[in-house]
């Protein structure tokens, strides 16, 4: 599980991550905090799938056309997940238990960490799979 593909993936997605996690702060001055998560997702996922072209997996042989639906498919389901636990925590689960610590950045935080595992393998055998 630790192999230097992986490590490349995780420090990828840790980039990828922090652009998504700034670009939300900045799309709240503009929009409410679910649609700041959502279009900061995008800004995540599209450098992502750059930074994982580039420097993750090996060319797969097929159109960068055919990678991205690969990719957006993938980070769909990843975006279910982050977009569930990043509201349900902010707008739920920490006012009922209280948690003020900045709650919005908190839990997309912990929303952004949960699909890592299932988003690589996703990638490895659906996105960048060789045809």
């Amino acid at each position: 599980m630790l192999s230097p593909q992986f490590l490349r993936f995780l420090l990828v997605g840790g980039l990828a991550a922090g652009v998504n996690f700034l670009s939300r702060i900045g799309f709240s001055r503009y929009l409410d905090y679910g649609w700041a998560v959502f279009w900061a997702y995008l800004v995540g996922m599209l450098t992502a799938y750059l930074l994982s072209r580039l420097a993750v997996f090996e060319p797969s042989g097929k159109h960068p056309a055919h990678e991205m639906a690969w990719f957006t498919f993938v980070n769909l389901l990843a975006l279910i997940q982050v977009w569930g636990i990043s509201v349900g925590l902010a707008e739920y689960a920490f006012p009922t238990l209280g948690f003020t610590w900045h709650p919005e950045s908190t839990a997309q935080a912990i929303g952004l960490s949960v699909p890592a595992v299932t988003s690589y393998f996703g990638h490895k055998y659906l996105t960048f799979r060789k045809r």
